[in-house]
């Protein structure tokens, strides 16, 4: 279970449980508004929290893709590299055959 998730699921305990006390004689009536006022709170908090997991998601799912892309993008440079290479060795070898030649008729 991950951080995230432990703190969620101890958050909505402590919501049950504050949902659950009820009123009785023993309760004068600030503590029962700072309880809802701190139960206030903690949906807010919660609701906060789950917004920035959203958005951290989403920016993982973007960075994700990006990576994705620079990497096809490194593969397909380095096929073309290895192919440019290939080239110039073809270029090579035709140029000192053709060195080679030029030497025999001159000769």
């Amino acid at each position: 279970m991950s951080n995230f998730e432990k703190k969620e699921q101890n958050l909505n305990q402590l919501i049950d449980k504050l949902n659950s006390i009820s009123l009785s004689y023993t309760q004068p009536n600030y503590e029962l508004a700072k309880i809802i006022t701190e139960k206030k709170e903690l949906i807010s908090k919660k609701k906060e929290i789950e917004k920035q997991n959203q958005e951290l998601m989403r920016e993982h799912k973007f960075l994700k893709e990006k990576i994705k892309k620079l990497q096809f993008e490194a593969n397909e440079n380095s096929k073309l590299e290895e192919r440019f290479n290939q080239d110039i060795e073809e270029l090579s070898q035709e140029t000192e055959s053709l060195v080679n030649e030029i030497d025999k008729w001159q000769t």
